[in-house]
């Protein structure tokens, strides 16, 4: 069965870019102040936006509220925050870091012990802190260079915008079920 690549909807293996003139040279002109801010945007995004959010709705929380389900094939607050660092580990941390990928994707949705909420946060601080520093040191003239994630190949900017809008999405459902749990405004527009 062929790979699917992340960023192709045809789900076929891509072919590697270097390999194609043209691309090399469209490649060899991308703008690296564009990279550079784009980097930086994204490094923001996650430790100075996403973070913040997520934090606050954990403080609203016990650790009951962070580990229930709706339903026993949802995903609890906890299983999104060892879902989540997992990914930012996997994609940033190791896919552009270069640290060993140690990943147990299947492990971050069976969880049912019930972490309590400070172990949880402090894991993922930890990873976004990390990848922080890794989008810091990370050198844009790499950006369209081709690696493989997980079970895909993508380049580094298709990665690094994986795990930014990851991040966001369950972050919102994050956001509806600490809703859902304390029924009020959490006043994130204040965060």
């Amino acid at each position: 069965m062929a790979k699917r690549v992340a960023g192709s909807r045809s789900g076929k293996r891509s072919k590697n870019r270097a390999s194609n003139p043209a691309k090399k040279r469209a490649y060899a002109s991308f703008n690296l102040s564009v990279a550079e801010v784009y980097l930086s945007y994204c490094s923001r995004r996650l430790a100075e936006e996403y973070l913040p959010m997520i934090k606050k709705c954990l403080e609203e929380l016990d650790d009951q509220d962070i580990w229930w389900r709706g339903h026993e094939t949802d995903n609890s607050i906890g299983n999104l925050l060892l879902h989540l660092s997992g990914n930012i580990r996997q994609w940033i941390i190791s896919g552009l870091g270069g640290a060993a990928d140690e990943r147990n994707r299947p492990m971050e949705f069976r969880e049912r012990r019930h972490i309590p909420k400070e172990e949880l946060l402090k894991l993922f601080e930890g990873a976004v802190h990390d990848a922080d520093k890794v989008l810091k040191k990370f050198d844009a003239r790499q950006i369209l260079e081709l690696r493989h994630f997980q079970k895909w190949d993508a380049t580094c900017l298709d990665a690094v915008s994986h795990v930014v809008e990851h991040v966001a999405v369950h972050m919102g459902q994050i956001i509806y079920i600490t809703k859902l749990r304390k029924g009020k405004d959490l006043r994130l527009v204040d965060v």
